[in-house]
């Protein structure tokens, strides 16, 4: 398996980076490990989790995927072989909520017991809190990584202007900088990562570990009809939104480009996503074995200029 720098980091990932969003809701504690081992006996070692995954679900509380990476993890044998990365910021009841110092202190207090380690390889912003000032949060980062809780930090859901702030705040100051972004992207959703957040993480330096770089399920083809996506368990809010004429016609390519390369759908638009210039690692999400093995093949696909040229032609904005 050929690593990848995250950003100017110390830090090296596999080129596919394993979501951990399905840990503990819509993949059981057992099966969890199942994937958990198969992806690190594929080679790969990125994880990414979050402390609110899976608060959505019924009877959650946030922490549960923590937890299972977690219990995982205190097997043994397995710590030094992954990259954990997790995020903090989002809202997990009780007014914890957004980067105030406080809430990080205990957000990773928090993290660290659910996930059995001491240290946490990429701890990341989860969303931005512009009623926090940067030298606040950025602050607190620094604190945590002299103090050996925290090896590098990261981004998510960052604006370009809001994450150009943050570099020049950290350089101002002589601080730990972001390394890496973790915006949504994927064959549907394009234009604002490649019009304002690809130019800027180029120039930077920036790892980019995209989300949902399958559309929450939909590149996969699954979804073609209401009645589809009425199956799955995130499909009213996530999935219908992509069910347009659009949407369509990018499953249309997917399918004649999966034809090309004797590929499906899913694995194509991963690799479609790995070619695109500044992305570091996508992140994707497996909820069994057979899923699991698609994104593993999907890492040994090259597409071929024609190829790629097809799909951008089909998820152009009209």
């Amino acid at each position: 398996m050929q690593l990848r720098p995250l950003g100017r980091s110390p830090l090296q990932v596999s080129p596919l980076c394993l979501g951990g969003n399905v840990f503990g809701w819509t993949a059981d504690e057992r099966t969890s490990f199942t994937l958990l081992d198969a992806w690190l006996d594929a080679g790969f070692n990125f994880i990414d989790t979050a402390d609110v995954y899976s608060r959505w679900a019924p009877g959650h509380q946030g922490g549960e995927s923590e937890a299972v990476i977690g219990r995982w993890l205190k097997q043994g044998g397995r710590r030094d072989k992954v990259v954990v990365a997790t995020k903090v910021g989002l809202d997990m009841g009780e007014g914890r909520i957004g980067l105030k110092s406080a809430r990080i202190r205990q957000g990773v207090e928090d993290s660290l017991r659910r996930l059995q380690t001491d240290c946490i390889d990429l701890y990341q912003a989860h969303k931005d809190d512009p009623d926090t000032p940067l030298e606040e949060t950025l602050g607190l980062f620094a604190r945590l990584i002299e103090a050996g809780k925290v090896r590098v930090i990261g981004a998510s859901n960052y604006t370009a202007p809001r994450l150009a702030q943050a570099l020049r705040t950290s350089e101002r100051l002589g601080l730990p900088r972001f390394e890496s972004l973790q915006p949504l992207y994927n064959l549907y959703d394009r234009a604002v990562f490649e019009q304002e957040l690809q130019p800027l993480c180029r120039e930077e330096g920036i790892g980019v570990i995209n989300y949902y770089s399958l559309a929450a399920g939909f590149l996969t083809g699954k979804y073609r009809s209401q009645e589809d996506v009425r199956k799955s368990p995130r499909g009213a809010n996530t999935i219908a939104k992509y069910l347009n004429p659009r949407g369509l016609r990018i499953l249309a390519a997917l399918d004649a480009a999966a034809e090309r390369t004797a590929a499906t759908p899913a694995q194509v638009a991963i690799a479609w996503a790995m070619a695109q210039p500044g992305i570091t690692a996508p992140i994707a999400s497996a909820s069994s074995l057979a899923q699991l093995g698609e994104l593993v093949k999907a890492t040994q696909l090259a597409l071929d200029t024609e190829t790629l040229a097809l799909l951008a032609r089909a998820s152009d904005e009209p």
